[in-house]
């Protein structure tokens, strides 16, 4: 499908892979609005400032997008957390669900309605491989985007014959200045392949415009991804030196937010 003069809005639009995914669908000849809680863009395209943390942020999002025909949403914007389960706070677990997984959820039942009234539309959720290969480490955050996952697949199902697509796009890990430090050290300890945002985001403009259905990115990682489905056991053995490493990296107290990262 030709994205010119589709209009997509894409959450997280501002960040690293964000502004990368947005130039890319702009020269496509997309009309796109951008969501971030950002000031400003470093380019040229419609902004909504707004927060997706809070139920009031994203209502009032959704009240402004409402009033627009949007063809596509990307649900990008996410937050990470790297690091023993029990350190991550009651505040800094809410603030990952909330966006990662509530945030996208709402902003797709407030535009359901006009896509199912003219007969199209599509919804994009970027998820990651750790919500299908749930590492250790990552509790919180793989857990959320499984539940992205999961909820694109019933959603899927739901509107199949509305003529609405569901996409969900995962990623392996990217280079991008939002890795933390420990998250780079873990990388360096494991081997952990890392892909360049640049190649991500054609990637994810790619799916976007054959509209895909499920598109996981890199290799091993995807070959993974079925074995976890069918084997989970046969993954926790081949994971367990890599969680090893990992615990080494906590032995030390963290600063507050340390281990944080977002998209």
């Amino acid at each position: 499908m030709s994205l010119d003069g589709q209009h997509i809005v894409v959450t997280g639009g501002a960040g690293g892979i964000g502004s990368l995914l947005c130039k890319e669908l702009l020269a496509q000849g997309a009309n796109v609005t951008v969501v971030d809680r950002t000031e400003s863009l470093s380019f040229e395209a419609k902004f909504v400032r707004g927060d997706l943390s809070t139920l009031e942020g994203v209502a009032a999002i959704a009240e402004h997008l409402q009033s627009q025909l949007v063809d596509i949403l990307v649900n990008l914007a996410g937050i990470q957390y790297f690091g023993p389960c029990e350190q991550q706070s009651p505040q800094q677990t809410a603030l990952l669900f909330a966006v990662n997984m509530l945030a996208p959820v709402l902003l797709t039942q407030a535009l359901l309605s006009q896509m199912k009234a003219r007969g199209h539309g599509q919804i994009v959720n970027i998820g990651s491989t750790f919500g299908s290969i749930n590492f250790a480490h990552f509790a919180t955050y793989s857990s959320s985007k499984a539940g992205l996952r999961g909820f694109s697949e019933a959603l899927r199902r739901e509107v199949k014959t509305d003529g609405i697509t569901v996409t969900y796009i995962a990623p392996r890990a990217v280079k991008t200045p939002l890795n933390t430090e420990k998250i780079l050290e873990f990388g360096r300890l494991t081997n952990m392949h890392m892909d360049e945002p640049t190649w991500v985001a054609k990637q994810m403009a790619k799916a976007i415009a054959e509209r895909r259905k499920d598109v996981f990115l890199g290799f091993p990682e995807k070959l993974f991804v079925r074995l976890n489905a069918i084997a989970p056991r046969v993954v926790d053995q081949a994971l367990m030196a890599n969680d090893r490493k990992a615990k080494t990296l906590f032995h030390q107290p963290m600063l507050p937010n340390q281990q944080w990262s977002s998209s």
